[in-house]
């Protein structure tokens, strides 16, 4: 009986170490699936950018904002990385977006001077590679829901730049005869147009409205494109003044009218985000800015550059320098602070990078920086960029943490890492390395003047 009992319990043991193999096996079967299905899905990942108009350095909770609150971008930030030295490639609203979309310093677009407005007969030309017509090369449906500024004629709006959808407004929501009048120009001759896709349905929407219009609009973007790759380019109007809020949001906020309005985009981002959670789409990168920096002029009613010299209109740090949050739950491993200098530009190739598409074949400016999102304290080769001032003229270069600044006829230098302020000048400390930073502008300057491609034209 002792041996028959003993041989009993030596058949299950190998039983149990049989099954044992088995379920290690089954284990690292499943782990290896999982691992192939995550490294497929980050390939092809979502995309939202979404892009606010005049928003500042100093606006968010999470970038030293004292009282305007901000719990879902500071999520954003917390769970993925914020970036500390981003800057766009303009300091105003249509060369900036510009230079979004294709990659490249507005002067090389033609759209390097001023705004376009409602007597403009230019825009972003058909021959432009968006990211919208880069991410279509591989089966993404596009949307763009919000403000445009690169041309309200039909051949310069969105659904002639690769997008499929879009809803919204062709100019900064102050370009209206209602809207100037309030602020003491009563001869402005254009009202605002509403437009979906080409049709104009609407002129002179209720402002105080838009951010939740623009938003139900994504989220109902979100929710047709769920089961497929999707891009979804959402620009809201504001805090570009004149500044409105919902009811809901209506003085809520200790900043007043203004951060009212940007506590209410915050709430439209926690709505994205939400959506996001709701179809488990995980797989989507999100990045949210500004298209530069705050318009001051305004006094309460508009933003702050927190430490920075100067304001929207400048090239001084405060009209280019603006937060960017990236958050991408499948993508991004390490979150943390990124203090690496990237740009506007670099989005077009780090997304090409990270869907596999392939560039435009016209020249760009930026560069693929995709590796940041997955080690965000790598340090990059220091690459020059140049300050192009609202006029489209040169004013300024930066390369590593130097930055040469013309004010007027008089050049100074700073290094901004150390001066983030730009108070302390260095120039006659350090005149070789001034010296250097000029001899690079002109290079530059000239080299794009030859290179730059013609402006869209009606004609």
């Amino acid at each position: 009986m002792i041996k028959i009992h003993r041989e009993f319990h030596v058949a299950i043991e190998r039983k149990l170490k049989h099954m044992k193999r088995i379920h290690i096996l089954l284990i690292s079967f499943l782990l290896v699936s999982i691992s192939i299905n995550a490294k497929k899905d980050k390939s092809n990942p979502n995309v939202i950018i979404i892009y606010t108009d005049d928003l500042g350095y100093g606006d968010l909770n999470c970038y030293g904002n004292p009282t305007i609150q901000t719990p879902h971008l500071d999520r954003m930030a917390n769970e993925g990385i914020k970036f500390t030295q981003f800057n766009v490639a303009a300091c105003l609203c249509t060369p900036s977006r510009a230079a979004l979309l294709t990659g490249s310093y507005p002067k090389r677009v033609g759209l390097h001077k001023g705004v376009l407005r409602g007597n403009s007969t230019t825009g972003l030309s058909e021959s432009e590679v968006t990211i919208a017509e880069l991410l279509k090369q591989k089966g993404y449906t596009t949307a763009c829901i919000g403000k445009w500024h690169l041309g309200h004629q039909e051949k310069f709006l969105p659904p002639n730049h690769g997008f499929d959808q879009f809803f919204g407004m062709p100019f900064s929501n102050d370009m209206s005869t209602k809207e100037q009048a309030i602020l003491g120009n009563k001869n402005y001759p254009y009202q605002l147009p509403v437009i979906s896709q080409l049709d104009t349905i609407e002129l002179d929407p209720d402002q105080s409205q838009l951010t939740k219009r623009l938003t139900q609009k994504a989220i109902d973007f979100i929710s047709d494109n769920k089961k497929q790759p999707f891009f979804l380019y959402l620009t809201h109007p504001m805090p570009h003044v004149p500044v409105y809020s919902s009811e809901e949001f209506e003085n809520t906020s200790l900043r007043g009218k203004y951060g009212d309005t940007v506590e209410e985009i915050d709430w439209s981002v926690g709505q994205i985000l939400e959506t996001l959670k709701k179809y488990k789409l995980d797989n989507t990168l999100v990045l949210f800015s500004s298209d530069n920096g705050p318009w001051t002029v305004y006094k309460t009613e508009g933003g702050s550059a927190g430490p920075l010299r100067g304001s929207k209109n400048t090239t001084w740090e405060g009209g280019m320098r603006v937060p960017l949050i990236a958050w991408w739950p499948d993508g991004i491993s390490n979150s943390g602070v990124c203090t690496q200098f990237i740009t506007n530009m670099d989005i077009l190739p780090t997304l090409a990078n990270l869907t596999n598409a392939s560039l435009p074949a016209n020249k760009i400016d930026g560069r693929d920086v995709s590796e940041l999102l997955t080690n965000p304290y790598k340090e990059l080769e220091a690459k020059p960029f140049f300050y192009y001032n609202k006029a489209g003229k040169l004013e300024g270069v930066r390369l590593g943490a130097l930055k040469l600044h013309k004010d007027k006829e008089k050049y100074q230098l700073f290094n901004v890492e150390e001066d983030i302020s730009e108070k302390y000048d260095l120039a006659k400390q350090m005149p070789q390395e001034a010296e250097k930073l000029m001899q690079l502008m002109t290079t530059f300057d000239k080299q794009l003047e030859k290179e730059k491609r013609a402006v869209g034209k009606l004609n």
